[in-house]
């Protein structure tokens, strides 16, 4: 199944989802609000697109995602990556690379990745 697109303002009030689900509705219009400066109104906009998407479910006002952390990162990283660099992975990694010095950890385990896709 795709993941549904899920557009920056929505990840932000994603990721306060995620951090506190299963969570009542009312707290997360609070939580937005100090969070992201939100109005009680925006929230409930937002939660109910999202639902109408198949991001998260609001049943009897507590809200809990449909979409994991992890699927919405890959999905809005393939998306950027297919936009951006033409779907090219290692374009990607040379442009992130030089925007950021990788540390020996990191390239190391970059290097575990490459090597576990060679031997399938």
């Amino acid at each position: 199944m795709e993941t549904p697109k899920i557009f920056e303002s929505e990840y932000r009030f994603c990721l306060i989802l995620w951090e506190h689900e299963p969570v009542n509705s009312t707290k997360l219009v609070e939580l937005c609000k100090d969070q992201l400066g939100w109005s009680k109104a925006t929230t409930y906009t937002v939660i109910r697109r999202l639902a109408e998407r198949g991001v998260l479910k609001n049943e009897k006002a507590i809200v809990t995602s449909l979409v994991s952390k992890s699927d919405a990162q890959e999905s809005r990283l393939e998306e950027m990556v297919e936009q951006t660099f033409q779907g090219s992975m290692p374009a990607f990694i040379a442009a992130f690379s030089r925007s950021k010095k990788l540390t020996k950890n990191e390239v190391e385990q970059l290097q575990a990745l490459i090597d576990s896709y060679e031997e399938e």
